[in-house]
């Protein structure tokens, strides 16, 4: 299965951006898809995740209340709408596919190749 990041660009805090994850198949290896992001110099950090069959949600603090996952289960996508973005959302923003609900990167099996999001002050 191979995961295809994108959306990720330039824009103004305040904005808005829509990040999508196109999976080439569906899979049974894949329980639960997830955002990651890693800033330069930083750990990778768990941003949210989204259950494939009962839809179910999850967010890092950090983005709750701004964030929204959603998947279109037809299109193998999950997307990741960001909100009132913020300097400090710059990075480098990773999908990724799970066979277990978890929040650690190292648990998920499956990456995509990463999208650049930068937010000006």
């Amino acid at each position: 299965v191979q995961l295809q990041a994108s959306g990720g660009g330039l824009v103004q805090a305040g904005g808005s951006l829509r990040l999508s994850c196109a999976a080439s198949e569906r899979t049974l290896s894949i329980y639960i898809m997830g955002w990651f992001r890693q800033a330069p110099g930083k750990e990778r950090e768990f941003i949210s995740f989204i259950t494939l069959s009962g839809g179910h949600t999850n967010y890092a603090d950090s983005v709750k209340g701004r964030f929204i996952i959603s998947r279109d289960n037809a299109r193998n996508t999950v997307f990741l709408q960001m909100n009132s973005l913020r300097p400090e959302d710059t990075a480098v923003y990773f999908c990724a596919g799970s066979r277990i609900v978890t929040t650690i990167p190292g648990r998920y099996g499956y990456w995509g190749q990463g999208t650049l999001v930068t937010v000006s002050s």
